[in-house]
């Protein structure tokens, strides 16, 4: 009840900073939290945990995705925008598949991929090509399909990979055929 009073004073002092009422409320929430039942210490103490460890991950992908793609709507990243543009700018069926394509093989660790096609659809890349990236990278990697491939043998491995690229490729032209 305190909680919700002092973030609703918070909203309504500092219009123009709603991470000050939102970070007031989080911390509100883990305060009434850590003082109640162990079950629910226990609960944050595992989320502070993982938070902890995903943090560096997803710090790491906006460095990489800065030094990569540079700001958005400009050249000055390694990567220069208009080769984005060029490759998987737009809707079309080879921008997606071209995406699917490289999400399928790239190895992201958790929670990278999403500073990456952020700078991404900053440099031109196209809404559907991201969600195609999207699809494919978390579903596939280069070592999870050697893995894949000790396990079920090449022509059952060789037939997943086709799926999730093809199904990765038609969702994300829907996806922009939608969007657009």
């Amino acid at each position: 009840m305190i909680t919700g009073a002092v973030v609703l004073i918070l909203a309504l002092l500092f219009p123009k900073w709603p991470l000050l009422p939102f970070s007031a409320g989080i911390a509100g929430v883990v305060w009434v939290t850590k003082t109640s039942s162990d079950e629910t210490k226990s609960w944050i103490d595992s989320t502070w945990t993982y938070a902890l460890m995903i943090a560096p991950l997803l710090l790491g992908g906006v460095v990489v995705a800065g030094f990569l793609l540079g700001m958005p709507g400009t050249d000055n990243g390694i990567i220069p925008s208009r080769w984005i543009a060029a490759l998987v700018g737009g809707n079309g069926f080879l921008a997606n598949l071209f995406a699917s394509i490289v999400g399928a093989f790239m190895y992201f660790a958790t929670l990278t991929e999403v500073p990456i096609v952020q700078g991404l659809l900053g440099s031109g890349m196209g809404q559907g090509p991201a969600l195609s990236l999207l699809l494919a990278g978390p579903a596939l990697s280069l070592p999870s399909m050697i893995v894949i491939r000790t396990i079920l043998g090449t022509k059952k491995t060789a037939v997943f990979i086709v799926y999730v690229v093809l199904l990765s490729t038609f969702a994300g032209m829907l996806y922009g055929w939608i969007i657009e």
